[in-house]
């Protein structure tokens, strides 16, 4: 029988050798001491093989080959509900007979208790047979989750400290209707006049004189916006001016809105009203909504301003999810482009023989292997920094998790999610654009037609650098870590320079010293836009030792004038960084697998001219674009002073 996951050998590595699967099962586990919860971490991971090996077979068997119908019947829109074709629907109650929706649940709450690193694994073969149907799984399981990680934060969940089971959580009816899949949620963030910048959302939300909330206003874009289960941001406080201190995003709350109830005739009664469906390039199967929220009844989570915070803990999830999405289409883009390749002859022989298209699948082959390096990386930091603090919130009895050293491994795991999750998402997106393109090139004219798959995978990823924050956001925020680090931690930052320079120059691995090459050049240019970044202030310092550089540095930094520089490069850096990234961690593999050298020098082989060119455009280019700004700007303040 097919399967997506018994034929993926890079997957199968990460599986059975570069997850550290021991150490997320034990505090998955609670130790191995939770009640109905495995002995050991083998016996985990037998299941985890388990339920991905059915997952593999399902999505080959009983979506892959539906994609098309998916996509070309798409959603109906009637009666102001979403409706889904047959086959739609028919693969949804077959998930829904697999249990699959309350996966990383608790046991106690009606889940499986299985990693949050499997259910990506699983995203990554759903995506990889229809990114619509991957779309909308992910909004069951995902927000029952949510729900039960924001009564956690807010202290609404009960835990049994003897057994550190869940005795009561303030959603848990909602996460049980979810975990059957008979419901899901979904997060509102957009407005008309409200995308990328969350300060100037209008969505309100009022508390009347009983201590009830209420949420108004229009939401657009909502991914699976049909769902009953709405996490909202919504403005409660309003700002008397600009420096108040509910300004912007400080002003923002986060709700859980229902927004319908059912009839006892099965039909619902909308509490939220479903203005439309979205008729969109790609993503057929997958609804995207715009909603209109008129004194919706809804429950405030955490505290009046805390919704940006909350917000970030979704998206941050999301992100990681967009990630192994991306991986899954591009697998999709590579398969049917070898697939194409090796059964297609030209001038005598297969176009897979032919040096370009080869040169082309390599390429695919490689940027995969990266993108999936990031994801499992990033993946593993961010679930165990949520495991990690969960254990010190509810006194888990481990020395390793008490005092200092648990703060600094809580800080660890943070740090290292962080750091990558921009990365995976701003170069999965961005290749899963270019692989399904280069997928409709190798297929030549029958590309461009809809008997094969490429022109629907090409419109399917084209959404990808878009949602769950654009590629651009995804740069400003890499940009905005690295160089702001670099300011905060100046010596530390030379000291890892040097370093890497040593490397570069001493160490006997040919293929490390290559990768400290291109740390040193990574470092070299952030070096670059940081001291330009902070030309005025660096002049102010030069009869100061470096010590003090971090307190006067950071003073007074206006960010649309002292950062335009770094802004205007910030794509080009994020490449840079990620490349880097990338090679760091199949280095870090090929010293404990010497099978995975080979991955790594092709990586090499990619990335290393691709660095020395973006280091070329960064330090000489980009003068005159931020001179004409200025001078467009300076235009339009003369004609205004007139």
């Amino acid at each position: 029988m097919a399967s997506f996951f018994k034929d993926n050998d890079d997957l199968l590595f990460y599986f059975d050798k570069g997850i550290d699967w021991a150490k997320l099962t034990e505090l998955t586990e609670l130790g191995f001491k939770s009640k109905g919860g495995f002995g050991t971490a083998d016996e985990a991971v037998q299941f985890y093989r388990q339920v991905a090996e059915m997952m593999g077979e399902f999505v080959a068997s009983e979506v892959a080959p539906h994609a098309a119908e998916i996509d070309r019947e798409g959603v109906d829109f009637k009666n102001g509900e979403a409706v889904f074709p047959p086959r739609l629907a028919s693969i949804f109650e077959q998930i829904k007979g697999l249990e699959l929706h309350g996966m990383c649940l608790p046991r106690e709450l009606g889940g499986l208790n299985a990693p949050l690193m499997l259910y990506l694994i699983n995203s990554e073969l759903l995506a990889r047979a229809d990114v619509s149907v991957m779309a909308h799984h992910g909004f069951h399981g995902g927000m029952a989750m949510a729900m039960l990680i924001f009564s956690i934060q807010e202290g609404t969940t009960v835990i049994d400290p003897s057994t550190l089971e869940i005795k009561e959580t303030r959603f848990r009816d909602y996460i049980s209707e979810i975990a059957t899949g008979a419901a899901w949620g979904c997060m509102d963030i957009t407005e008309p006049d409200a995308g990328s910048d969350m300060g100037k959302l209008r969505a309100k939300g009022e508390q009347d004189a009983n201590g009830n909330w209420f949420v108004t206003g229009q939401k657009i874009f909502i991914t699976s916006g049909h769902g009953k289960y709405h996490f909202v941001i919504a403005r409660t406080e309003e700002a008397a001016d600009p420096n108040d201190s509910f300004a912007g995003l400080k002003g923002l709350s986060m709700f859980l809105v229902p927004t319908y109830e059912e009839n006892a005739d099965g039909s619902r009664k909308r509490i939220v009203s479903l203005d439309r469906i979205e008729e969109k390039l790609g993503h057929h199967g997958s609804v995207t909504a715009a909603l209109s929220f008129e004194r919706a009844p809804a429950h405030l989570v955490g505290k009046r301003g805390e919704g940006f915070k909350y917000m970030l803990i979704l998206m941050n999830n999301a992100r990681l999810g967009v990630g192994f999405e991306c991986i899954g289409l591009c697998e999709a883009a590579y398969r049917a482009a070898v697939a194409y390749a090796e059964d297609r002859g030209s001038m005598g022989k297969k176009i897979a023989r032919h040096e370009m298209i080869a040169d082309y699948l390599d390429e695919m082959k490689t940027d995969i292997q990266g993108i999936r390096a990031l994801a499992m990386y990033g993946a593993y930091h961010e679930e165990m920094s949520h495991k990690v603090g969960l254990a010190q919130k509810f006194q888990v009895k481990d020395e390793r998790l008490d005092g200092k050293a648990g703060e600094r491994m809580l800080k660890k795991h943070q740090a290292k999610a962080r750091r990558v999750t921009p990365l995976l998402k701003y170069l999965g997106a961005e290749k899963a654009v270019e692989m399904s393109r280069r997928c409709i090139q190798i297929h030549g004219g029958n590309g461009y037609t809809k008997d094969y798959p490429g022109e629907k995978l090409l419109r399917d990823a084209l959404v990808m650098p878009i949602y769950e924050g654009t590629s651009q956001i995804q740069s400003l925020m890499a940009m905005k870590d690295c160089l702001g680090g670099i300011i905060k931690a100046p010596q530390a930052f030379v000291k890892r320079f040097a370093q890497a320079q040593w490397r570069a120059r001493t160490s006997r691995d040919s293929l490390e010293r290559r990768v400290a090459k291109l740390q040193a050049l990574s470092m070299s240019t952030q070096q670059f836009l940081t001291t330009r970044t902070a030309a005025g202030k660096f002049k102010a310092l030069a009869d100061k030792p470096v010590s003090e550089w971090a307190g006067e540095i950071t003073k007074s930094w206006d960010p649309k004038k002292d950062f335009a520089f770094a802004m205007l490069h910030a794509e080009r850096l994020t490449k840079i960084l990620t490349d880097e990234a990338v090679c760091e961690l199949l280095l870090e593999q090929a010293k404990k697998f010497p099978e995975r050298r080979e991955v790594l020098e092709r990586y090499l082989d990619r990335a290393e001219p691709r660095c020395r060119f973006l280091n070329d455009e960064i330090t000489t280019t980009g003068t005159r674009i931020l001179q004409k700004l200025a001078d467009d700007e300076g235009a339009k303040r003369a004609v205004a002073a007139e």
